[in-house]
């Protein structure tokens, strides 16, 4: 049997301050039930916001939707992120991801659960200084 959850039956919320710097808000986040463990949440970012430094411990998909963003995995350049690009973090890999600092950005954000039921490591908020083009 498949449900289907309604426009509008969701309500949006903001993303947590401790995990994102700047406004963010996430619609419509999903959990499938066991024995699936993908989970997934459309994210928009105001210009400015960003999520903090983080790791997933099975990867994580991004789907660009609208606006430009920046993405970044650590020790490597930023790069700029537009609708239609499809980003792939590999399991473990610290990152972060954002809009860039005059435009919105939204993407699909979709990740695993691992075995103990974790899907993200949260980490510290990416510095100005690191975020600035």
């Amino acid at each position: 049997m498949s449900t289907i959850q309604r426009n509008g039956s969701r309500p949006s919320v903001r993303g947590p301050n401790e995990y994102f710097t700047g406004t963010v808000r996430i619609d419509a986040p999903f959990q499938m039930e066991a024995p699936a463990r993908a989970g997934g949440a459309l994210v928009t970012f105001e210009p400015g916001a960003r999520s903090n430094w983080h790791t997933h411990p099975l990867g994580q998909t991004l789907i660009v939707v609208a606006g430009l963003g920046w993405h970044q995995c650590e020790g490597e350049p930023k790069e700029e992120i537009r609708p239609g690009d499809v980003i792939t973090c590999v399991p473990g890999k610290r990152h972060w991801h954002g809009a860039t600092s005059t435009t919105p950005m939204s993407h699909i954000a979709i990740a695993e659960r691992d075995g103990h039921g974790k899907a993200v490591e949260w980490m510290e908020p990416v510095s100005d200084e690191q975020y600035r083009p």
